[in-house]
């Protein structure tokens, strides 16, 4: 395996998860940049007004990370594990954008969908809207506390449609909702066991702890 995408709904813990992963298989880590977004606070304070601004600014960032990232594997670091997929772009659109807005955005991200690397094994750590909710709320970004039970809903549906529509790819989908990688270790271990010493065919697979 070469590409590895760690992938969740906000909240779940997947730039942990990823992190830690590369640091024990030497591999190259590409991580989410949302942080220097500027619009995301704005988004987050006036979404009618700044969601589109944002999806198109998170499009760009996307695309010139995962080119650059996904072609420049040294062969001192053969694995690269992502906590994020470009087909996360469309998913959170469709949930901030409408009509017009999305048509035209939807236009622009298949242009660029098509020239960007996929994932050899796409890892979605699923867990309930209220622990991802308790998540939220301990790490206290100021500005993610307005988010809702019924958005974070609506990004796992998004999610979970994409699954079946692309029977093309391999899709490992565990739940966490019983162990803590986090803080336990032996739930780590579990976790690494069954996305490293297991095969998987193309599809969706479920795993529960």
């Amino acid at each position: 395996m070469q590409y590895l995408v760690i992938e969740g709904n906000i909240g779940a813990g997947k730039t942990t998860l990823a992190t830690r992963l590369a640091q024990d298989f030497n591999a190259k880590l590409v991580l989410e940049r949302f942080a220097d977004n500027p619009f995301l606070p704005k988004f987050y304070s006036n979404p009618e007004r700044f969601s589109f601004t944002l999806e198109l600014s998170f499009l760009a960032d996307r695309y010139k990370q995962l080119n650059e990232d996904l072609r420049s594997v040294s062969l001192f670091q053969p694995l690269m594990i992502a906590d994020y997929f470009f087909m996360k772009s469309l998913i959170f659109a469709k949930n901030t954008l409408s009509g017009d807005e999305y048509n035209l955005y939807r236009q622009i991200f298949e242009i660029i969908y098509n020239s960007i690397p996929k994932p050899e094994l796409y890892v979605y750590l699923h867990l309930p809207t209220n622990q991802l909710l308790e998540n939220i709320h301990k790490r206290g970004r100021d500005y993610e506390q307005t988010i809702t039970a019924e958005y974070l809903d609506e990004i796992q549906k998004g999610y979970f449609d994409f699954f079946k529509q692309h029977p093309e790819y391999t899709f490992l989908v565990i739940d966490t909702t019983n162990i803590d990688f986090v803080s336990n270790n032996a739930d780590y271990l579990k976790l690494k066991e069954v996305i490293f010493d297991q095969s998987y065919l193309k599809g969706v697979h479920m795993v529960t702890f």
